[in-house]
């Protein structure tokens, strides 16, 4: 409860300015923003732009934040933005996406496997997707978005937010399976 009322503190602090408050707010997120901004991100470089974009747009709209609300949500939902404006920005016209749907495989086996690596592993083999593929990735399986919302906060098709997850999930088994000598059978559960 204590720390609950210091980041409340901290909060009131960023919504008057105080630039003390806004430090101690990013300190203490810091970890955190970077957790969910690296698996959007192929290096740790990139992923500490979003960040601080992330952190500028939430110290200019804290304003917006209700602190009845719990802060963390409110943070990732901006975080989570960002890496999609830093997408479009610089990824979306560098590598051209993937429109043909194509099956989706994956299977328990394959959920199994990820469950079982250790963090940094898996944030090695999402760093080595390419940038459309990693991007609808987290979308679809970590962030729980829809192909429909994807499709749109992307401007791509439904068929292509699609097609990104397959081959995506493709890619990650084939990584899986040189890296770290797990054979994943193809199947047909999927999104």
């Amino acid at each position: 409860m204590a720390k609950n009322l210091q980041i409340h503190m901290l909060i009131d602090g960023c919504r008057k300015g105080n630039r003390a408050s806004q430090i101690r707010l990013y300190e203490h997120f810091f970890s955190y923003g970077m957790g969910v901004c690296l698996r959007f991100s192929k290096n740790r470089d990139e992923a500490m732009e979003i960040v601080n974009d992330g952190f500028l747009k939430a110290f200019l709209k804290i304003d917006q934040y209700d602190s009845d609300q719990p802060f963390k949500p409110w943070l990732r939902r901006i975080l989570i933005n960002c890496s999609i404006d830093y997408y479009r920005k610089y990824h979306k016209l560098s590598e051209p996406l993937e429109v043909a749907f194509i099956k989706e495989t994956a299977t328990s086996t394959y959920n199994d496997a990820l469950d079982n690596l250790a963090f940094n592993d898996l944030m090695k083999i999402m760093q080595k997707l390419p940038p459309a593929y990693r991007m609808v990735f987290n979308l679809y399986v970590i962030e729980n978005f829809s192909h429909q919302e994807i499709a749109e906060k992307l401007q791509i098709s439904v068929g292509t937010s699609k097609s990104n997850l397959s081959k995506a999930r493709q890619k990650i088994k084939s990584m899986l399976e040189v890296s770290h000598g797990i054979y994943i059978k193809s199947g047909k559960n999927g999104g």
